[in-house]
């Protein structure tokens, strides 16, 4: 059992002061400690964030302009795909908010019976027919929505960001952690003693020696305490998910109004897939590889050869491929079998990593924060509560894992060997501890939402599949539909001609409206 009063937190970093701040924040009466070293490197990377980011905000009381200005901090409305179908394929879109469903016969069904009615519906089609931020995203454009014209959406609610995450992490510490009371002791951990119940004591290298209640590992793939420490075990999802590397740099703008868009994109290439992350100052960009596929070398040659293609179409001298100062990050992909063990609770890179696609980093942060602070609200924590904690997280990882691994599952790209493996990967038997882990389960649940229904919450799969032309309800399927009930044919005309009017306002706002660039440096930068 464990009387929770006191709470030491080791290592900084977005991990470290998401943490403090959220204990502070839920525990004002207990003794918050974080102890960070000036010395250890933070990976500081992540740069893009996902919507469910806004409830943890909401629940510390974060207001978005007390930090994006320190951040270099940029709204994102979407994640962009180019070329994960098939190599040439181009680009869909999953945005972020609720998809608008009203007037619709069948709710995201009626895409389907759309495309069955008019064959020539691009498949990006769909998340622009259910999702008014998708024609914010093609002009480059943002909105408050004053007008409502962008039905269902909402500013508060709908909007994730770009920003510097190791920036992030520092105006956490200095602007809300240390005014409420957390208390910085910046050293490194020498040593620690053992005991029944995890960890007794850290011995700091500054001579102190710390107990606490609870400690929490923010010290990243590292894991100081739980893995180095209590030697929980880790689980590799590498023979699902096959990425364990990323280059990773910086591109100075050329034109700022143009290139700042309220996406991230990612496209796929030879060996991997490259991010392009546009925050105020500059454009972040990597190019996540496998090195089972391609050596770093090789691979660093692909990413120039992307970037002289994408960004020096016109000559300019800040733009020197060569010149631009590259980091290679490696990572491993997979969780530890139990993320909270006796006196010890992992959060960050330190519980567990998917890979960047689809900004997983910060997500599972801000997610096992909100569901810890749960589990911790009881004050006496027993076994039972950090059994189901660990229940619930794992399962958390998991779907959003299967989730991840489905943009590659459902990819027909096979131009180099990497992508061919990919298609042909068989799993192993013995790892499929859960069925919705692998694809082909996923799969399955893909066609039991669709075929019965699917709520706003499970609508990023529609998303990603349809854009993946997997068409849960495809031709055969929507002709079974349309004959069992004629009517269907004149109630998808009429569902079309409502959306073609919806659609008319949504243009007409993103038309009317500022560019990210303009609304960044209006509302928020205030240049």
């Amino acid at each position: 059992m464990i009387n929770l009063n006191k709470i030491v937190i080791v290592g900084g970093g977005s991990a470290g002061w998401m943490t403090a701040a959220t204990m502070i924040k839920a525990f004002p009466d207990k003794e918050v400690i974080c102890i960070e070293s000036p010395d250890y490197p933070i990976v500081g990377v992540g740069e893009s964030t996902v919507g469910g980011i806004r409830n943890w905000m909401n629940f510390l009381d974060l207001d978005e302009k007390d930090f994006l200005k320190y951040t270099d901090g940029s709204y994102k409305l979407s994640i962009k795909f180019t070329d994960f179908y098939d190599k040439g394929s181009g680009s869909f879109y999953y945005p972020f908010g609720v998809p608008q469903l009203g007037g619709t016969n069948q709710g995201l069904r009626d895409w389907y019976f759309k495309k069955r009615l008019y064959p020539e519906t691009p498949l990006s089609d769909y998340a622009y027919t259910y999702y008014p931020a998708v024609a914010m995203c093609e002009k480059n454009k943002f909105s408050n929505n004053d007008s409502g014209r962008l039905t269902g959406w909402r500013k508060d609610l709908d909007v994730a960001y770009h920003f510097d995450a190791t920036k992030f992490g520092q105006w956490l510490k200095n602007n809300y952690c240390l005014p409420r009371g957390v208390k910085l002791i910046p050293t490194t951990v020498k040593d620690l003693t053992l005991g029944e119940n995890g960890i007794n004591s850290l011995i700091l290298e500054n001579g102190e020696i710390l107990t606490a209640d609870l400690f929490v590992d923010c010290t990243g793939f590292k894991s100081m305490l739980l893995e180095g420490a209590l030697k929980e075990e880790w689980l590799d999802y590498s023979d699902m998910l096959p990425n364990n590397r990323a280059w990773a740099t910086r591109i100075p703008y050329t034109d700022k109004e143009k290139e700042l868009e309220p996406y991230t994109n990612c496209t796929a290439i030879q060996n991997g897939w490259v991010w392009n992350i546009p925050s105020w100052e500059r454009i972040g960009t990597g190019y996540v590889y496998s090195d089972r596929y391609v050596d770093p070398d090789q691979a660093l040659v692909e990413f120039k050869d992307y970037l002289r293609s994408e960004y020096m179409t016109v000559p300019d001298k800040n733009r020197d491929v060569d010149s631009f100062e590259y980091r290679d990050v490696k990572f491993r992909v997979g969780i530890h079998k139990n993320t909270w063990v006796k006196n010890v609770v992992a959060i960050g890179l330190a519980a567990g990593f998917i890979e960047p696609l689809e900004s997983n980093g910060l997500y599972t942060t801000h997610e096992f924060l909100i569901k810890l602070v749960r589990s911790l609200y009881r004050s006496k924590i027993s076994q039972t509560d950090i059994d189901m904690y660990n229940a619930t997280t794992k399962s958390m990882f998991d779907t959003f894992a299967t989730f991840v691994s489905m943009h590659y599952g459902l990819s027909h790209r096979q131009d180099t060997k990497y992508w061919q493996d990919i298609s042909n990967r068989k799993f192993d038997p013995e790892l499929q501890e859960f069925n919705l882990k692998y694809p082909k389960g996923y799969l399955n649940l893909v066609e039991n939402i669709f075929t019965t229904y699917i709520t706003p919450s499970e609508s990023g799969i529609g998303c990603i599949a349809t854009g993946l032309n997997h068409l849960v309800i495809d031709d055969i399927a929507a002709d079974m539909f349309l004959r069992h009930d004629n009517s269907l044919y004149k109630k998808t005309e009429d569902v079309v001609r409502m959306w073609e009017k919806i659609h008319q306002d949504w243009e007409a706002e993103a038309d009317a409206s500022l560019t990210v660039y303009e609304y960044l440096k209006t509302h928020v930068y205030n240049e």
